[in-house]
């Protein structure tokens, strides 16, 4: 488990022994795969996939043990850089990130051929590439969905063209001329896998409506989903989520509190499947509270959630005559730290703080909102009748994760049912719905709106049939 009492010692002397001289030379050397325009990086992919659609599961598997390497050597570097760029996250925990990534994305070992034989002959059943796919990346883990992705379309058989966040370009041209680094050095074509230096809503429509590109994947908000999926092409769609967190009166409270708040502050909250809100039984509700103030949390007023609110929140115009306006997140405070954070309402926090809590009614708009950072407001409940029903609302059908602390099967199985989410972690911090510290493989790119799910290799493959009738049947 992750000992946040560890981290900034482990921080220290991580950057104390990093080489940046990495990060001082990436402008000025020639990054493998990245472009001035969205033209040539379309172009130098299709002229790679011509030599890398004839190649076997074997020399896509040494291409992608390469990345593996790479990946685990350039961990610190990647993580330094990532927050350096986009102003997000912490250091440590992107290092943790980028190792999770190397180690337990799937590669072609996801992909199965199947036979069926019979009296009229044998019919094969195989995943095949799609070929040139576009991908949309993330500000909030972009190397990781970059290099994640890669191997997983890689795997797949096919080329990759990324435009990530622009406020992503310098980690994500970074991880996309890692990647091709790393297929070089396993004798693979140069840039099958390509970006943009300057990526831009111009760059990505580009990509999207051009004729070499069969399928789209979309890793952000619900904007560019929409847009993907209006595209008339395939494509997979990993949006938004707001994760509820319900703990009922048969938990064991003190490790539920030191989950969740392990979980809601991992990476500060930037992971989509982190915890957001917390529906608790009111007569376990000081109990968890008590404990999570003991691992790391700062419990702010009525008064200071008010300030708060006008510090993280942001009114919108509206679009119409009509609408009303709404309160939405400060991007300028999304991934930051819980001590930052406080500073803003006159709070100076203890160097241990890494997660604000409050208490709240259901329809305040902590609860409602995805913040993406490490406030973690606390809906006391009377039933857990009454937790689900608030629960499934805060979700707002996005279907994307949920987390429950219960020893009750039953309840486990309600929640479950209920709450309909492409993740659901029982007992555990968030991040175990994506394999750390847990069974199972990972991924940056968790398709709800679409439906694959977890993605992996197979999601980015296309189902063949080859028959042969009345032969081979040799029973």
């Amino acid at each position: 488990m992750v000992d946040e009492k560890q981290v900034s010692e482990i921080v220290k002397n991580v950057l104390a022994g990093m080489d940046l001289s990495v990060l001082d030379n990436a402008p000025k050397r020639k990054q493998l795969g990245v472009f001035d325009t969205m033209d040539e990086a379309i172009a130098a992919c299709n002229k790679a996939y011509a030599t890398f659609r004839h190649y076997n599961k074997e020399q896509r598997e040494n291409i992608i043990n390469e990345i593996r390497k790479l990946t685990h050597a350039e961990a610190e570097i990647m993580a330094k850089l990532a927050v350096e760029d986009t102003k997000m996250g912490n250091v440590y925990h992107k290092i943790l990130k980028h190792h999770l990534v190397a180690d337990k994305t799937l590669g072609t070992s996801d992909l199965e051929t199947r036979a069926l034989a019979g009296d009229r002959g044998l019919t094969l059943i195989e995943m095949a590439p799609f070929g040139i796919i576009g991908a949309i990346t993330p500000s909030t883990n972009p190397s990781c969905t970059i290099i994640c992705n890669s191997i997983c379309m890689l795997a797949g058989g096919n080329g990759v063209l990324f435009n990530p966040h622009p406020h992503a370009k310098r980690i994500s041209a970074y991880a996309v001329d890692l990647v091709n680094r790393a297929v070089l050095a396993a004798g693979g074509p140069e840039n099958i896998v390509a970006t943009v230096a300057n990526p831009t809503m111009e760059t990505s429509n580009k990509m999207v409506n051009d004729p070499s590109v069969r399928m789209l994947v979309a890793t952000g908000g619900p904007g560019v989903v929409k847009m993907l999926l209006s595209s008339g092409k395939k494509a997979i769609g990993a949006g938004a989520g707001n994760p509820p967190v319900v703990v009922d009166d048969t938990a064991d409270i003190p490790k539920a509190a030191k989950d969740i708040i392990d979980g809601c502050t991992f990476d500060n909250n930037l992971p989509c499947i982190a915890e957001k809100e917390v529906f608790v039984l009111r007569n376990v509700a000081d109990e968890l509270i008590h404990h999570m103030l003991k691992n790391g949390a700062y419990m702010i007023n009525d008064a200071q959630v008010k300030q708060l609110e006008d510090v993280v929140l942001v009114w919108t115009k509206p679009k119409k005559e009509g609408d009303k306006p709404k309160r939405v997140i400060n991007k300028d405070w999304v991934g930051r730290d819980a001590k930052k954070i406080l500073a803003q309402i006159g709070i100076n926090a203890k160097e241990d703080v890494r997660c604000i809590i409050c208490e709240t009614e259901f329809s305040q708009a902590f609860v409602q909102t995805e913040l993406m950072m490490p406030i973690l407001p606390i809906v006391r409940v009377d039933t857990f009748d009454e937790a689900v029903e608030m629960a499934v609302k805060a979700e707002h059908g996005n279907r994307h994760s949920a987390h429950l602390h219960s020893k009750n099967v039953d309840h486990m199985t309600q929640y479950a049912k209920a709450i309909c989410t492409t993740i659901f972690v029982k007992n555990a911090p968030s991040y175990a719905g994506i394999g750390f510290n847990a069974e199972g493989w990972t991924t940056f790119t968790i398709a709800g709106p679409t439906g694959e799910g977890i993605t992996s290799p197979r999601s980015f493959t296309r189902i063949r049939r080859c028959v042969l009738s009345d032969a081979l049947n040799i029973i």
